[in-house]
């Protein structure tokens, strides 16, 4: 593994464990809202991830993991958080670093996109990409190599810790029971930690046993179809394996999204919708759209809006050619 970019963060001083971080009660409570779609014949539900601070779900899991880590004395002030992550979690892990005084290394895939890197060093995390050659678990290895060398090291382990699962069941699950007005009928997302789909699975299922939890993964890379993982432009789920959480997730079901569908539905909630989202939300709903259609008329079917589309400005989502001038006004 080559370091092929890094930023040096500031050096940690003074005790910091308790200092206040305001931003972390901005994470959490996001609008669940109705999505409907007249062509298709169908409404769903979808919950606002994109409104947490960092600009995705994964905010969730950085202050779960931190302040936990904080509550059993496993931060110090000169520890150093270090992740292995596509950029959401990195993202969200650098933003509580900075709000709370910790030093943050990132270890990314050097495919991941540019804003999530520009991000990434904003908020003053070092910033280490590698090659993953299309194994994700490469930069997983990486960083307990380097933990085992560095006492000062930390790891969230976002793709094997409990917590995710438990965080999500009892905070974003129980939001959509709270804030859903209907019986649920099924609830789909995709999977990068596996984390969303386990946690507010239970949620769901400890509430409407009836209800179906449906995995969403690309269909170039359907591991769960038992296909072998290929290439594709959802960024942020299906790194390639199938994460150690999602064998606690109560899935019944699992559907196939092509690239071209994601994107195409991505665009639609931009120009139709006026929600800036990334890709995997848009895959989300078409998954959910799919799901609605099934079920019949009346079924409440739930998803999540994962993450913003200013992300993936340098990406193929917005690779489309851009028109120049305008037609004349009459």
């Amino acid at each position: 593994m080559k370091q092929m970019d890094a930023h040096p963060p500031a050096a940690a001083s003074g005790p910091i464990a308790a200092r206040s971080a305001p931003v972390l009660d901005l994470i959490g409570d996001t609008p669940l809202i109705a999505l409907s779609f007249p062509r298709e014949g169908v409404t769903v539900h979808a919950k606002c991830e994109f409104l947490n601070p960092s600009g995705s779900i994964k905010d969730r899991f950085a202050r779960c993991v931190v302040l936990d880590a904080e509550s059993r004395g496993l931060l110090r002030p000169d520890s150093v958080i270090l992740e292995c992550s596509s950029g959401n979690t990195g993202v969200a892990l650098a933003m509580i670093g900075a709000a709370k005084g910790y030093r943050v290394t990132i270890l990314m895939s050097a495919g991941a996109s540019r804003e999530r890197r520009q991000l990434i060093r904003r908020l003053g995390a070092e910033l280490i990409l590698f090659e993953s050659e299309g194994r994700y678990q490469t930069g997983i290895e990486r960083s307990r190599e380097m933990a085992a060398q560095d006492s000062r090291i930390f790891l969230p382990r976002q793709f094997e810790n409990p917590l995710n699962v438990e965080d999500h069941c009892h905070t974003t699950g129980r939001e959509i029971l709270r804030q859903c007005p209907k019986t649920i009928d099924a609830f789909t997302a995709g999977f990068g930690t596996g984390g969303t789909l386990a946690g507010v699975g239970k949620a769901i299922k400890d509430r409407y046993p009836q209800a179906k939890i449906v995995a969403m993964e690309p269909a170039e890379s359907a591991l769960l179809a038992g296909e072998c993982p290929c290439g594709h432009l959802i960024e942020g789920v299906a790194d390639g394996f199938l994460p150690p959480l999602l064998a606690s997730a109560p899935l019944d079901d699992h559907v196939k999204v092509a690239s071209a569908e994601a994107m195409a539905m991505t665009r639609r909630l931009h120009t139709e919708f006026g929600l800036l989202v990334g890709t995997s939300s848009g895959a989300n709903v078409v998954a959910a759209v799919r799901l609605a259609q099934q079920l019949g008329p009346g079924s409440t079917v739930v998803t999540m809006l994962c993450d913003r589309a200013e992300r993936y400005f340098s990406t193929a989502l917005f690779a489309e050619p851009e028109q120049e001038g305008s037609a004349p006004l009459k």
